[in-house]
């Protein structure tokens, strides 16, 4: 699609704000009303915008507002999680038009429920999926795939569901989920932190600058690299701290520190610390422990980043229940460093992907590098879903 360099300007300032009247997208994009007006017609013409209505100015005349057009079209972001596949069809200007929900190994009838549900007759512009893996050039240098087999089958079982032709963008689940707190959740206002996410594994999320850190290899963050054990007589083993204080550990050191009195055993991170809260002795120590070695973790990153903030997230990091043992920990063993939990639950990792898929739709129907100012110092390479 072919637009003048003003359109561009004015199409991408439109997406942002979702509604705005000419004189306002003169202001964002920096040009002359007539300059806007010019701008203006070539997006109707092209069904990129269209007029949503008026609005009255103090003067008591009443400007037109605009939103965006059909012709805009829509996104697709996919969180495809270690147990639950949660996907959303958004569009350019970020409201949520579809979503859907299903076990991972449905991912593939989730994503096609999402599809159904999005307006017809609009182009879907593009598709990011959060996995929980890091993401690297494929042999051929034809596009990204992840690095492992984490998440590699479960993509390939997926990706039957995607539209051919779309480009495709993968991004580390973790990564998503910090962007999202950057912007909506724990850490808005903050420019720079870490976004630490304790479940069945464990990640980092590193935000500098207002952008996420991806490094040389696309594995910034990936602390379940960080050599463990590491005292004499142990040799540090293949991400063994990630098998450390991932849930199937914890459950396990739960399982082992259980008494016949104290009842039936707890089967799931989730009753253990209900649990906790209820009062349960055993199961207090046992959190009360988890919260210990995450503190020793979060003290880790302090050490390297100095974040000044780190927001605890992911299925048992969210839980408030380890903020007092994690601050304990970290200030016993490193400087001050403010530490909250996660105020987006589940759908972190889906909104980030959510605005991902936003910038790089706005990217493709204005030339420019919207993707780049959220991901951070590399764009994801745009690929057709053969390419997995």
């Amino acid at each position: 699609m072919h637009l003048s360099e003003s359109a561009r300007a004015v199409f991408a300032v439109l997406a942002g704000a979702g509604t705005a009247t000419r004189p306002q997208l003169a202001a964002g994009a920096g040009l002359s009303k007539p300059t806007v007006s010019s701008a203006m017609a070539e997006l109707e013409a092209a069904q990129l915008a269209a007029c949503s209505g008026t609005a009255s100015g103090g003067t008591g005349r009443s400007a037109a507002v605009y939103g965006l057009g059909p012709a805009a079209g829509a996104v697709l972001a996919i969180d495809l999680g270690p147990t639950h596949t949660r996907v959303r069809g958004c569009a350019l200007d970020g409201t949520l038009l579809a979503q859907a929900t299903g076990s991972r190994a449905d991912a593939a009838d989730a994503v096609r429920e999402a599809l159904d549900s999005l307006p017809a007759g609009g182009p879907l512009r593009a598709i990011v999926v959060a996995v929980g893996d890091v993401t690297t050039q494929d042999p051929e240098g034809t596009g990204m795939r992840p690095a492992t087999a984490k998440a590699g089958p479960a993509f390939d079982a997926m990706s039957v569901a995607l539209p051919p032709g779309v480009p495709v963008h993968l991004e580390n689940n973790v990564n998503c989920a910090a962007l999202a707190e950057l912007h909506e959740g724990a850490a808005r206002g903050r420019h720079t932190f870490g976004y630490l996410r304790i479940g069945v594994g464990i990640g980092l999320g590193v935000v500098i600058g207002g952008k996420v850190l991806r490094g040389a290899n696309g594995a910034a963050g990936e602390v379940a690299r960080l050599p463990y054990p590491w005292d004499e007589g142990r040799e540090p083993r293949h991400e063994a701290l990630e098998e450390y204080i991932g849930a199937r550990s914890l459950l396990r050191r739960a399982r082992e520190a259980w008494q016949d009195a104290d009842g039936p055993r707890p089967r799931t991170v989730e009753r253990l610390f209900a649990l906790a809260e209820e009062g349960h002795a055993t199961a207090r120590t046992v959190v009360g422990r988890h919260a210990a070695d995450v503190g020793r973790l979060a003290t880790a990153v302090a050490a390297v980043l100095d974040p000044g903030l780190i927001v605890l997230g992911g299925a048992t990091g969210a839980d408030p229940q380890l903020l007092p043992g994690v601050r304990a920990e970290l200030a016993r063993l490193s400087w001050p460093t403010e530490v909250v939990s996660s105020t987006l639950g589940d759908s972190g990792t889906v909104a980030g992907a959510s605005r991902l898929a936003v910038a790089h739709g706005i990217q493709i129907v204005t030339g420019r590098h919207a993707g780049e100012a959220l991901t951070g110092n590399r764009r994801s390479a745009n690929v057709r879903t053969s390419a997995f």
